[in-house]
């Protein structure tokens, strides 16, 4: 297990290689049981990056395609380890109950309220129901000695009801001028162990809360108020200027969404912004832990950790998330995180879907930068680079692919202005190189036909590649 590296492949497969009780903290951030599908280019302009959220097979099916993976995230935690999972509605519910049996009920920490935006109004049709504006991460130890820094919101940035709490309490200055509040130093159960009498004054009934040890020093400290009548009883004083701030609850209403204006966005559809992975990653590790995000996306939660000095691991099943990672990494921090991979080979490559498919033909191999438009392009997927021309790639995950193809491609190439264009694809039949050819003899136009096999072997360009083979590949 590498740390500060990020995998490419599927999660299970990769986390079922890491050894038990070697992670700090993990954050899930799994593909949301609901019915969205989104089509977007990367904020680079080069990619093609389709995301799904889509379960035919119903919730039953969810759960079971998640739960292994939860398992060994599970096994994956320290004793004194945390883990968060983030979801929408749609299976809330279905994840608790799951994550109950895992980790069992008394490791059940919080759920966690995330309003990520605002509510709207009914627009064309009326509503019959209150509109939905939150996400929830439930948050779960492995154990009782989990790690837990609470965190806080500052005294300026806290809510009028908190600071009006504080205005009401804090109402006392000492000779100094620092603003304190007394605060009650009796045991709230019995503590026959801390009845003790304290320069004079009796304890109460149950008991003191510290021991004389303690006391003794937040008297040196002038930690202590002393009535003037004896029979009354000592308190402990708090100053204001050392109050942290208004300790955060459940409901994070004050981190704001990525808005599509915003320095953070990196064009992915489901993207966190990065204070929501601070807050996550301060509460639950410390510096020097390792952090994992097996969902990683974008990668929000690796920067996070970055800037927050933890060590961390990402994986992701799609190649063209693993490369936006690496690149918004090396542009943040300006270093190269460790792209682990297995081999590329033709087994590999038959496993991409489609737009991935599409993004290691056009970006990969050609360094080109694939179409933007999602309709009306002709049947052109991508583009190589303007130092190569600028010529038109179309890509067809498919055998034996005909001559009808070809001819289509002719055309499109002739309405953009072109006079060379790349067909990718496994395989082509023999009609397919005849009309490429016909194409260059008759027409001046150069449609270069590249198998998989030859482009996975380096080969793009051939003083050859035009002639029709004897037999067709």
């Amino acid at each position: 297990m590498e740390t500060n590296a990020i995998y490419e492949g599927d999660n299970l497969e990769i986390m079922s290689k890491f050894p038990s009780e070697s992670i700090d903290l993990i954050y899930a951030d799994p593909p949301f049981f609901s019915n969205r599908q989104y089509e977007i280019i990367w904020n680079d302009g080069a990619e093609k990056r389709a995301f799904q959220d889509r379960w035919a097979g119903g919730i039953e099916h969810y759960t079971a395609w998640m739960e292994p993976r939860l398992r060994e995230c599970h096994r994956l935690l320290k004793e004194t380890g945390s883990f968060y999972l983030h979801c929408d509605w749609h299976a809330n519910a279905h994840l608790r109950v799951l994550l109950d049996k895992i980790f069992g009920e008394n490791n059940f920490r919080n759920e966690i309220v995330w309003k990520r935006k605002t509510g709207r109004g009914e627009t064309q049709h009326k509503s019959n129901q209150f509109g939905v504006c939150v996400d929830y991460v439930l948050f779960y130890a492995k154990s009782k000695n989990s790690k837990f820094n609470t965190q806080f919101i500052p005294v300026s940035e806290a809510d009028e009801t908190y600071k009006e709490y504080l205005k009401k309490m804090f109402r006392h200055t000492d000779k100094k001028g620092r603003v304190f509040r007394v605060d009650n130093l009796a045991s709230p159960s019995p503590r026959p162990n801390l009845t003790y009498d304290y320069k004079g004054y009796k304890p109460p009934a149950n008991g003191w809360a510290i021991s004389l040890e303690k006391m003794k020093k937040w008297d040196k400290e002038g930690r202590l108020y002393f009535p003037k009548n004896r029979e009354g009883r000592i308190q402990r004083i708090r100053y204001l200027d050392e109050i942290k701030g208004q300790p955060i609850q459940n409901l994070w209403d004050d981190i704001r969404p990525i808005s599509s204006q915003s320095d953070e966005r990196q064009g992915y559809p489901t993207q966190k912004p990065v204070a929501l992975l601070e807050r996550i990653i301060k509460t639950s590790s410390n510096e020097g832990d390792v952090v994992l995000d097996p969902f990683c996306g974008c990668g929000t939660a690796l920067v996070a950790a970055q800037k927050l000095g933890r060590k961390w691991i990402g994986i992701d099943v799609s190649p063209t998330a693993c490369k936006l990672m690496h690149k918004r990494l090396q542009k943040e921090f300006k270093i190269k995180a460790h792209l682990v991979r297995g081999e590329v080979d033709i087994n590999y490559v038959k496993k991409l879907p489609p737009f991935e498919f599409q993004n290691w033909v056009v970006v990969d191999k050609f360094l080109g930068k694939v179409s933007e438009r999602k309709s009306g392009d002709m049947g052109i997927d991508g583009f190589t680079p303007q130092i190569m021309g600028g010529f038109p790639i179309q890509v067809k995950q498919s055998e034996d692919v005909g001559r009808n193809v070809v001819d289509n491609f002719e055309t499109a190439i002739q309405r953009m202005k072109k006079k060379r264009g790349y067909i990718i694809a496994y395989s082509f039949g023999k009609g397919a190189y005849e009309e490429a050819a016909r194409a260059k003899n008759q027409q001046g136009l150069e449609i270069v036909l590249r198998t998989v096999k030859e482009l996975l072997e380096g080969k793009i360009e051939d003083d050859h590649q035009h002639h029709l083979p004897a037999e067709p590949r």
